[in-house]
């Protein structure tokens, strides 16, 4: 049986032929998604189109290609779009209460696509298709204005920097405290809730919502990046952004211990401070520990949003490389 991609497939065989294609990004959430405006840059940049909907239900019947993430997608869509080359990426995995269930949920009642990205092996292995639908593994990047060089002095005023969900760093309010206690300044780059808010010690500094394009000149207002992140699925098992960000500035790291990023030191020889989970150790090792360790900042250059897109061979079947 034919599949509703084929005549597209068909017609790209012959890439002489080929007009520009236009590529649908479905959001499928408010969650803060930099890899859309990566693939957006990438393909425009290649004479080809894209463009972003919030739901499935904006993109017309013409569409040739539609990608979405998360993989939400009804059959009524499917249907509807029935003649367009259908991606679902799986940046995550569900998260807790139930996580392993709304797994499950998933893989039973997403529709079947054409081909599926996953941000790396642990995710592909956790979501468990095996209905033979091509795939690949596509991790998060970097933009380039975090490589851009310096053309100034930065202004260093804190020890340490935090950038990334605040909501998140509600069960790490002992830790924050500790740094206070140490006698180490922090920034929150970011929206802090007032939940946070109200437990902050004096020292710590939040900037408010800032411009994308500001971040790394934020990054650069402090010594070291903080990386925090919950020692539990799946959140241990996943890329953290904000320390891909803190290497491509330049940031020596301070994080907690977990999977993931143990992994990236390794593979990308890199040096970072490990806080332990005993409570009694964190202000020691924000203290004389924080300067005497000793640090090495990976390259991380070939994780630019650019480079690393440019390695994926699904550009090659939709003829947008």
């Amino acid at each position: 049986m034919q599949s509703p991609a084929e005549p597209f497939i068909a017609h790209l065989s012959t890439p002489s032929n080929t007009p520009p294609i236009c590529v649908h990004f479905v959001r499928n959430g408010p969650s803060y998604l930099p890899e859309i405006d990566a693939y957006v840059s990438f393909i425009t940049r290649r004479g080809h189109h894209a463009l972003v909907h919030d739901t499935s239900t904006t993109v017309p019947l013409n569409a040739q290609v539609v990608w979405s993430m998360c993989g939400r997608l009804s059959f009524a869509d499917l249907y509807r779009l029935k003649h367009a080359f259908h991606i679902h990426e799986y940046a995550s995995v569900s998260v807790p209460p139930y996580a392993w269930l709304k797994d499950r949920v998933k893989y039973w009642t997403h529709p079947k696509p054409d081909y599926r990205l996953f941000q790396n092996g642990w995710v592909r292995e956790r979501m468990g298709f095996d209905d033979g639908v091509p795939s690949a593994l596509r991790d998060m990047g970097v933009a380039s204005v975090f490589f851009e060089p310096l053309t100034h002095t930065p202004d260093t005023t804190f020890d340490l920097v935090f950038l990334g969900e605040m909501n998140r760093l509600l069960p790490f309010v002992p830790l924050l405290q500790s740094i206070h206690n140490a006698g180490r300044t922090l920034l929150l780059v970011g929206d802090a809730p007032e939940a946070l808010r109200a437990q902050l010690p004096d020292s710590v500094t939040c900037t408010g919502r800032v411009p994308y394009t500001q971040v790394p000149q934020q990054l650069r207002r402090a010594r070291f990046g903080l990386n925090l992140v919950s020692n539990h699925e799946p959140y241990n098992q996943q890329t953290s952004t904000k320390l891909l960000e803190y290497c491509a500035v330049g940031l020596p790291v301070v994080s907690n211990d977990y999977a993931w990023a143990r992994y990236f030191a390794t593979h990308y020889q890199g040096q970072f401070h490990w806080l332990r989970d005993d409570p009694q150790s964190w202000e020691p090792s924000f203290g004389e520990a924080l300067e005497a360790y000793p640090y090495v900042v990976p390259n991380v250059r070939e994780l630019e949003w650019d480079k690393l897109l440019s390695k994926l061979t699904l550009w090659q079947h939709l003829h947008i490389v």
